[in-house]
């Protein structure tokens, strides 16, 4: 618990002190809703008949926490191991879960904030974001995102070498990950071949299970979206664990 207390105390610290990333975490999902805001002002989805706000803003705030929890986890184990801190945290009686932990508990507050935030803002009259009675089951729905994607972050950050290759591999999995998944344009308006595929991501899911708590799907659809996030989430914390390394020699 020390050790473990030590790493999340001091990764608050360096966290908070970066002000530029604290900025851009916070920004750049808002700077996608001001974009397609403006683009589907006042717009309907044809298939559903429901305000575009209504589908862009939960998929984009699923975007944007699955976003920074992937990066913000992988560039700091990737900085870290080059840095050789790993191997000095290794030489004390700390295991990979102590290290992980540490990194999951500012992903969870960070996603929180980014939510928090984010939605106040889809509220403005600008946007008419109308977020339905079962809004409080988007913070499980939001856990469960945050720790499949902090997985992902890990297995990303222990093969990744530079802060080039962070970015690189990372933005390959996000960003198409985002098109396919529906959180950039609605599944509706996909073929079907691609709403077929966007079942095996887990960023479908974290944005149906947002979309359905905001603005009101039914107890039953968040309820599947959580266990299947779930699933991932137990998935690729298995793959994380076994490809975590130290250094980049072992």
């Amino acid at each position: 618990m020390s050790a473990y207390a030590a790493l999340t105390t001091a990764g608050y610290r360096a966290y908070t002190r970066d002000r530029t990333t604290l900025f851009f975490t916070f920004a750049f999902p808002l700077l996608f809703l001001v974009v397609f805001g403006l683009i589907f002002s006042g717009r309907e989805v044809e298939q559903s008949g429901r305000p575009y706000i209504d589908h862009i803003a939960p998929g984009v705030l699923a975007w944007g926490v699955g976003n920074a929890a992937v990066f913000g986890v992988a560039f700091v184990l990737m900085q870290w191991r080059r840095d050789d801190i790993l191997r000095l945290i290794r030489m004390t009686p700390t295991p990979v879960s102590a290290v992980i932990a540490s990194r999951y508990v500012l992903a969870v507050a960070v996603g929180v904030v980014q939510a928090v935030l984010f939605v106040a803002v889809a509220m403005l009259p600008f946007f008419g974001l109308g977020v339905s009675g079962g809004w409080p089951l988007a913070l499980p729905v939001l856990v469960l995102g945050i720790t499949a994607f902090l997985m992902l972050g890990v297995i990303v950050g222990s093969y990744a070498k530079t802060p080039e290759a962070v970015a690189a591999v990372a933005n390959c999995l996000m960003i198409p990950m985002a098109f396919l998944s529906g959180s950039f344009l609605p599944l509706d308006m996909m073929p079907d071949w691609m709403q077929t595929l966007s079942r095996a991501l887990p960023l479908r899911y974290l944005n149906d299970g947002v979309s359905g708590a905001l603005t009101g799907g039914g107890t039953g659809g968040v309820l599947v979206d959580c266990a299947v996030l779930a699933g991932f989430a137990v998935v690729l914390g298995a793959v994380a664990v076994r490809t975590f390394r130290w250094s980049d020699k072992s």
